[in-house]
């Protein structure tokens, strides 16, 4: 029988690698962040840099562009959370109550599919699906003779389509998870209901959703850390100058500040003041987590 300090030592060396790797490339580099209080120079490094306080944030907080951003940001994610939620609890509904299983699985693949595509991929197909040009939607659109569509291209629309793409490549993995929660109901309960005179609807609300209530909420106060995060490879496969007033995120924004103007300290400013707030929006969500559903983080 293998020594159980050896056996805990061996599992601790296993882990040693991954470690290591998290360290170098997660937590080194935090040290970055004293850019957002320099104006910094790539010349002169981090510590040689001159040393402007909250300067940086100021002029960030005054700026038009990042408040229209953050509006974005935050609406965008907002439509992401809450129609990521729904449209899979709905369909995770439908699929059971099918009693075909290999239906079943079937549409469970094909629907759980487009989550193992990058956005690179998603969006080549995105734009071919609502192309003005012959995309299919548009050909649909055009039996009603409705005139072609340039979703991509309006910022009225762009919002939504970024929300409804997100929702077609995810919602196949939450559907998984409530489906999962589906088979933790105690059969009994349905039985009860039954001879109680409920019909399929009754059990519906009164055992299914209840029994997976919890499920529900753990999933939605999760998510609220990512109320800031409205995806910055979706968003920059699919943003146009068109659409840049309504479709522009932080994400975005610290790329193009960042990267393309080579104002590292706005850029950085930027990404520390959205890396706090979901620190903290991930703390509230583990404590409203645990106070409405026993949640425990270990």
């Amino acid at each position: 029988m293998l020594n159980k300090g050896k056996y805990v030592r061996s599992m601790h060396l296993m882990m040693l690698l991954p470690v290591i790797f998290i360290f170098i490339y997660n937590y080194l580099p935090m040290l970055g962040a004293v850019i957002a209080f320099e104006r910094f120079n790539p010349a002169l490094g981090f510590f040689k840099s001159e040393f402007v306080g909250f300067q940086n944030f100021a002029t960030l907080f005054r700026d038009e562009t990042f408040l229209r951003v953050l509006y974005n940001t935050i609406s965008i994610s907002l439509g992401k959370i809450i129609f990521g939620l729904a449209v899979p609890l709905v369909v995770s509904l439908l699929l059971n109550e099918i009693r075909l299983r290999f239906v079943k699985r079937t549409v469970q693949t094909l629907i759980y599919l487009p989550y193992f595509l990058s956005w690179v991929v998603m969006a080549s197909i995105t734009i071919q699906i609502l192309s003005p040009n012959h995309g299919l939607v548009n050909e649909f659109l055009g039996l009603f003779s409705v005139e072609p569509i340039f979703f991509l291209g309006d910022e009225n629309l762009f919002p939504g389509v970024i929300v409804a793409t997100d929702v077609w490549k995810q919602f196949g993995w939450n559907t998984i998870i409530f489906l999962s929660a589906f088979a933790g109901i105690d059969p009994g309960l349905y039985e009860a209901a039954a001879v109680d005179g409920a019909g399929r609807w009754q059990q519906l609300l009164h055992v299914t959703l209840p029994g997976i209530f919890s499920t529900i909420i753990l999933v939605l106060t999760l998510n609220m850390a990512n109320i800031l995060n409205a995806g910055f490879d979706q968003v920059q496969n699919l943003i146009s100058p068109m659409t840049l007033d309504t479709g522009d995120i932080l994400d975005t924004f610290v790329y193009r500040y960042g990267m393309q103007n080579a104002q590292f300290g706005l850029a950085t400013a930027a990404g520390l003041f959205k890396s706090t707030v979901s620190c903290l929006l991930l703390m509230l969500s583990y404590k409203l987590a645990d106070k409405l559903t026993g949640f425990k983080v270990i």
